[in-house]
């Protein structure tokens, strides 16, 4: 399965970022992390968390954003 971009909120910077890291589609609207890409300490859910996702806009479009964590 390959591995899609998902996005994931960097809660310490004082306006909204959202940071793309990799995941892989589980079911539904639940995704697992499997890269950050370096920024897993500065992140919200980091590697191998389950995260439930919403699409939102963005100045560069519609993306997919984890919004939930699913245990």
């Amino acid at each position: 399965m390959a591995s899609v971009t998902i996005y994931v909120h960097l809660p310490q910077e004082s306006v909204d970022v959202w940071a793309p890291v990799s995941a892989k589609h589980v079911r539904d609207d639940i995704y697992r992390i499997v890269d950050c890409r370096g920024e897993d300490e500065g992140v919200e859910f980091g590697n191998g968390s389950l995260e439930r996702c919403r699409w939102q806009d963005d100045a560069e479009g519609r993306i997919q954003v984890a919004y939930e964590a699913v245990a």
